[in-house]
């Protein structure tokens, strides 16, 4: 089955803008219930208490020990005091805030479009984009009673609501429980409703209950301009967004995608094999309907949902676009071998989706006989595969500059990117360069039987060289654009620690030339052989009979 969802764009008219529906699940009750249902053996009123300002104070409790008259922020001597049964815990914020990231991508199952509301709390609001979704589910009230039901089932306190924006419905499902809002009920339903559902800081809330307006409708009969000047923009700004007169977007958490594939099974499956063939399958489906639309891909992700609520996503990109089944079960067969340490399938996973994004028109193509093979599409499969395995960074290509100096003619970038158009400009002559630079350029000793000469033997690294051949010189030089940078190709590496009772290591030569002077720092560059036949690519920075003595060095190296 394949699915296109909904995707937001620019709508400026208010009736366009409630033809949205969003979903708003509220758990009020997350963290202890989390807790609960991962460690069974936790019985009976539990509360989680955090230090805040050098004391403890309870940060979160589930519904007994809220039915026993506890509350958030209340000392935790004087809870205990109170409830003697109480089970504590500190508070692992981070911890909660993760798992329930997870929990909130285990969602992605029921709409594609799923996002954590942080305004009261990094866990407990979750909202979902459910336009042109519901009807999966057979309506929108059976989708809200099949996502409440499945929850309560794992022993989460939850309520929800449906709403044309997502302020009315974080306000309903807060403040008037589980229901549908239609568009037609909209502004009677907020205005009976208390000023805090709109999700307004406590200053505003407590000074809003001073002036005596307690609802949203006695707010509303307010100036906008006496609110502003009281208030700010912010609480203007969330009323508007509760109605409808600006458009809140959310951010989801998956990546999004154009086309989606899925299977759901009764029984689930935890070999990696199993998820390959379910995901070649699923690449056949996503091909057809690629085909059908002249439609390729270069980006596609494979979620896998395992029955524990949680959601493992691998994402990969290929060199160009392709719908081919087989080719794109191929990069995630070589990606997952590369996680396989990784691999976890829990319990079992029981749904997989396969999604496709970066689309763009690719007509269809010869195959077959007839064809006529380029070998570009064998050298973009060859680093997909590459890519998959090693890893994006691992794949490099060089980019040519336009630079006459030979350390900046050249930079490396991903393979996988797409190729930029080149720098260098048109009608440039191809010159001799060798296959490998040094990192920086060497010093060494030459000898020249004249001082303008051939160089006749030279001196690197402690070795003498006995040179038989010589080309040149080629004079480059240095760019007046650039005199204030130095000759560097890479950063000096950084000295590794040395540890308590070893030896430290000698820092190793890094030769740094000096700034250049666009009048005397030339470049003569020549090609050197020695007797073995190795040939060298050697310059003289300088000139003889000035002030300073010329100094040589070594560059690269030619095969």
């Amino acid at each position: 089955m394949a699915l296109q969802p909904f995707l937001p764009g620019p709508m400026a008219r208010l009736d366009a803008r409630r033809n949205r529906r969003f979903l708003v699940l509220f758990l009020p009750h997350w963290p202890t219930d989390y807790l609960k249902r991962r460690n069974p053996a936790l019985k009976g009123p539990m509360a989680l208490f955090e230090r805040i300002k050098g004391g403890l104070r309870l940060a979160a409790l589930d519904t007994e020990a809220m039915r026993e008259g506890l509350r958030l922020g209340q000392n935790l001597a004087d809870a205990r005091a109170i409830l003697p049964s109480l089970t504590v815990e500190e508070l692992d914020r981070p911890m909660l805030t993760a798992a329930f990231e997870d929990f909130a991508d285990w969602h992605s199952n029921a709409s594609p479009m799923v996002a954590v509301m942080p305004d009261a709390s990094p866990y407990g609001d979750l909202v979902l984009d459910i336009t042109g979704v519901d009807h999966l589910f057979g309506g929108e009230a059976k989708m809200l009673r099949t996502l409440l039901t499945r929850l309560r089932a794992l022993g989460y306190t939850v309520a929800g609501a449906i709403a044309p924006t997502i302020g009315a419905a974080w306000a309903v499902s807060h403040f008037a429980r589980s229901q549908i809002v239609a568009n037609d009920t909209l502004v009677p339903l907020l205005d009976s409703l208390p000023v805090r559902a709109l999700r307004l800081n406590q200053n505003q809330i407590a000074t809003l209950a001073q002036m005596g307006l307690t609802t949203i409708g006695s707010l509303r009969e307010r100036s906008r301009k006496s609110l502003q000047a009281r208030f700010g923009q912010s609480l203007l700004i969330r009323l508007d967004q509760a109605f409808g007169e600006i458009e809140e977007r959310m951010t989801p958490r998956l990546p999004q995608a154009d086309y989606i594939v899925e299977r759901r099974f009764a029984d689930p499956i935890a070999l990696m094999d199993d998820v390959l063939a379910t995901a070649h399958d699923l690449a056949v489906q996503l091909g057809c309907t690629l085909e059908q639309e002249n439609l390729g891909a270069q980006s596609f992700h494979l979620f896998l949902y395992r029955v524990d609520h949680k959601v493992m996503t691998l994402s990969l990109n290929s060199a160009r676009l392709t719908r081919d089944p087989s080719h794109i079960t191929d990069l995630f067969r070589h990606h997952a071998q590369r996680l396989e340490a990784e691999y976890d399938a829990g319990f079992g996973i029981d749904m997989v989706r396969l999604a496709a994004s970066s689309i763009d028109r690719m007509d269809a193509v010869q195959m077959g006989a007839f064809a006529t093979a380029s070998g570009e599409e064998d050298v973009s499969r060859l680093l997909d595969r590459i890519g998959s395995r090693l890893g994006v960074d691992a794949v490099l290509r060089s980019e040519m500059l336009a630079s006459h100096i030979p350390e900046r003619a050249a930079r490396l970038v991903s393979a996988m990117a797409t190729p930029a158009q080149s720098q260098l400009p048109p009608g440039l002559p191809r010159r001799q360069r060798p296959l490998r630079l040094l990192p920086a350029p060497e010093p060494v000793a030459i000898n020249a039987e004249v001082p303008d000469g051939l160089p006749a033997s030279m001196i690197w690294r402690r070795e003498t060289y006995r040179l038989v051949k010589g080309a040149g010189p080629e004079r480059l030089g240095a760019e007046w654009w650039r005199s204030g940078e130095r000759l560097k190709l890479v950063p000096p590496p950084r000295p590794k620690p040395v540890e308590p009772g070893e030896t430290p290591r000698p820092a190793p030569y890094e030769p740094e030339l000096e700034l250049f002077d666009p009048e005397a720092k030339t470049r003569d560059y020549y090609v050197v052989e020695d007797e073995e036949g190795r040939r060298f690519w050697v310059f003289r920075l300088g000139f003889y009979g000035g002030p300073t003595p010329p100094r040589w060095y070594l560059h690269g190296f030619f095969p």
